[in-house]
This record gives C-alpha cells, structure tokens and sequence, in this order.
C-alpha cells in the first residue's frame, strides 16, 4: 500500500488545519454536531469513556473502576449509534469517541448527534486525532493538570476537516487495514515477550531449585511445590534466615529528594531519613504480595511491605530469587484483597544451598537474564516505533496529508480487528474515564 500526498492543497486560514486536500471542506463542528441530552433511558446498557478506547460497553471493561456507578440511571444520558461522546474534563487528553453502540452514559459527559455528512467510522478517528484533540484543550478550563471542564459555546467552533463522504469510506477502509496490520505485528511482539518472561522465569526457578549441575543427586524437599533438591541442600523457614520487619508509614519524613521510598511497584516518592541501609528484600502484605523487590542501599519502606534483615546464612540477592518462584497465589483465597502476614512470610520454606553454591547461582542468574533482558527491551522498543508510526499513519490519513484514492484496501473481518489500542494492554495505561467523575456517582 504505497502512500502520497493529494495532488492539490488549498490554504485555509484556520489555526489547526491550516492545509487540506483542495476538494475538502472545513466547517466550525456545530454546523456538522448538535448537543442532545435525553434522559429516563434506564433500561439502556451503560457505556463508558475510556483514554485511549473510547466508547464501550461497561461490561466489557476489564480493569477495577475506582468509583461505584450510581444506583439511579435516571439522569443518565441516552447515546445512539453515530453519536459523539465526551468527557466533560477528560476531553482534552483525549478521552472520546463516537459510539457504536445503543445505552447511556454518565450525565456529566457531552453527548452530540453527528450529522450524517460525517461517516462515522471517519469521525470517530478525525475526532480523536491530535488537531482535534488540541481544540478540546483550548475550549477546555480549569484549575490543575488533571480535570478541566468542557464548554460547548467554546468546543462548537472548532474547526472540522471534511471530505467527500466517499472518501470518508475509503479513509476509515485505509484505517482499520493498516491498523489491523500493525496492531498484528505489536500482538506478535507482545507473546514474544510473555515468552521471554517465562523463559527467565524458568531459568530462575530451575537454579533457585535444582541449582546449576544436572548431574547432581536429588532428595525429596518435603516441601510440594519445591520438589526434589540438590543432596547437600536443606529447605529452612524464612524466618530463620532472615528478621522480617514492617514497613512504616512515610508521610512525616517525605521529601523533595534524600532516600528512595519503596513501595510494591519500586520507589514512588522520598524520605529524609532512611529506615534500613544494606541489602534486602521487600515483601508486599497486601494486594502486591507477589512482587519481591531487591535493594541495596538506605531506604524507606511502606507499611504495606515487609523488608527483611538477611542473616548470614543466605545472601539477600539469593533470597530474591527464591522468592520470585514461591507459590504466593494460595493467599487470594483468603480474603477479597490477597494479603500475608508476618508469620505467613517467616513460614515459607525455602531451598537452601551453601553460600558458594548461592553466589555461583546468582552470577548464572544474571547472565542468563541479561541477555533475556536485552530480547525484551528490544521486543518493546520495536512496538514502541510501531505505536508511534502507527498514531503518525493514521493522523496524516484522516488530516489529508495521503491520499487513498483508489487505493485496493483488503476487508478486514471485525474478528480479526484488534481495538487501534489493545496493545496498551497494561491496566495502569487506560484510565476509567467514568470511575473519575465523583459527581455523577
């Protein structure tokens, strides 16, 4: 599929399209949209407004909301396919879309019926592309980075390129091709680096368990998830290798700059004084307590961790290691929110091997994750420029800076399309637009 630019482009005065194809129209978006606000349709299926996806149905939203929906329906708005749909202080990073589907959306959203000279698969790009993206931000006002409210008496002059609705057509065909083609590739890359993942943690738990000789006679652990272990290795409780202290509360000593505080993700903020200094291990108690850390050096800890005083009898780094394999997912049926105790922590068991044996392990460790490492940051930089020429493909598409007239676009079955963002699958990159208007709740 070869790209160029339209033969013609004509000036058009307008701050965000300054130039479009000469046969394109731009109009101000109240002549092509017009607010409506139909309320009492409770029986409808709820949508949401999601960064990055736009409009969908709650149902099948995935990540946890940080809001409960509000019980009363009533004052929600209803929406009809072809309708474009904003979030009243989230429009300006993007959070829109135009929906496919028939339900209700929260009353503090901006809902319009879009003219039927705009095709709505064409709209729903053009009304999430950067130029028009930016028009929200200029009709947007507010106090802060986060929330700013959205004015229809502002947003109803921004400027709308507009082309021959065949054109829209073959623009949204172009669209959804090119993205299934590189969203195939990204979900390629994806798989390859969950593979890569397993991989290092198989190495991991092969050395933390069998060590680093096939060879080497076997015992029984006693211990089912460990299995068999090395001859000359024992299993000891972790709390006889090491003192399990709590984390504290970092509010009195947080700081501009000074000692890493340490939560379950890594550090998030600074302290003034440090709480341990040395190697340790960091052990999450709720929610997070299958995510281990490693640290060496002074350093706060939360009072949602654990962090651990390492004896002499094991290295903190070997420790590490070990705890990347335990079995932590038996604690999530004990309560809603997983969650451990200091003497479940002390009774896990742990494959001891004698400290030369545990330095030689670490060493295999790291070489063998290096070079994993180094696949996976390759793996992710390369989505990260399909991304990028992905967003930069589809924004000089639907702007008019290529033209695809004439060009032979394949069909692209909707089983086979990935949403244009499924690969930000991680859950901290989408943000629940709706779980954010504590108002409407």
């Amino acid at each position: 599929m070869k790209l160029a630019p339209y033969p013609e482009y004509r000036e058009t005065g307008e701050t965000w399209f300054k130039n479009v194809p000469a046969h394109w129209k731009t109009l101000p978006l109240c002549a092509v949209a017009r607010t409506k606000s139909i309320t009492n349709c409770v029986d409808r299926e709820l949508l949401s407004v999601y960064l990055d996806l736009g409009v969908i149905r709650f149902s099948d939203v995935k990540e946890k909301r940080t809001n409960a929906t509000s019980e009363d329906l009533s004052k929600y708005q209803a929406v009809d396919p072809g309708d474009f749909v904003l979030n009243n202080q989230q429009a300006w990073r993007g959070s829109v879309g135009v929906s496919k589907y028939s339900g209700i959306v929260s009353p503090a959203y901006l809902v319009l019926e879009v003219h039927s000279e705009l095709y709505p698969d064409y709209a729903n790009v053009l009304f999430r592309d950067r130029k028009m993206v930016n028009q929200y931000l200029v009709s947007s006002k507010g106090v802060g980075s986060i929330q700013r409210n959205l004015y229809w008496p502002h947003l109803k002059r921004a400027t709308v390129a507009i082309p021959p609705v065949d054109e829209q057509v073959r623009i949204a065909k172009v669209v959804k091709s090119k993205a299934a083609q590189i969203n195939k590739f990204i979900r390629n890359k994806r798989r390859l680096i969950e593979l890569l993942k397993e991989q290092k943690q198989n190495v991991i738990n092969q050395a933390v368990t069998r060590g680093l000789d096939p060879n080497v006679k076997l015992k029984p652990s006693g211990v089912e998830w460990i299995g068999d272990i090395p001859e000359r290795w024992e299993v000891r409780r972790l709390k006889f290798l090491a003192r399990i202290r709590n984390g504290q509360d970092y509010k009195e000593v947080e700081a501009d700059s000074g000692y890493p505080v340490m939560g379950s993700g890594g550090q998030f903020a600074y302290a003034s004084a440090f709480m341990y200094e040395g190697e340790s291990v960091l052990f999450g108690r709720k929610g997070t307590i299958d995510k281990p850390l490693y640290i060496n050096g002074r350093f706060w800890t939360v009072d949602t961790m654990f962090y651990t005083e390492v004896s002499k009898h094991v290295s903190a780094k070997f420790l590490y290691y070990s705890a990347l394999s335990f079995p932590f997912d038996f604690y999530s049926t004990k309560t809603a929110l997983p969650s451990m105790t200091q003497q479940d922590l002390g009774n896990h068991p742990v494959a001891l091997p004698p400290m030369d044996e545990q330095e030689l392990i670490i060493q295999f460790i790291e070489e063998e994750s290096k070079l994993i490492d180094q696949a996976i940051t390759r793996a992710q930089r390369e989505i990260e420029l399909m991304r990028e020429y992905r967003t930069r493909l589809i924004s000089d598409v639907v702007t008019g800076q290529v033209d695809v007239r004439g060009i032979e676009v394949p069909e692209v079955a909707e089983d086979e399309l990935l949403a244009l963002e499924e690969d930000t699958a991680d859950a901290d990159d989408v943000i629940d637009d709706e779980g954010e208007m504590d108002e409407t709740d």
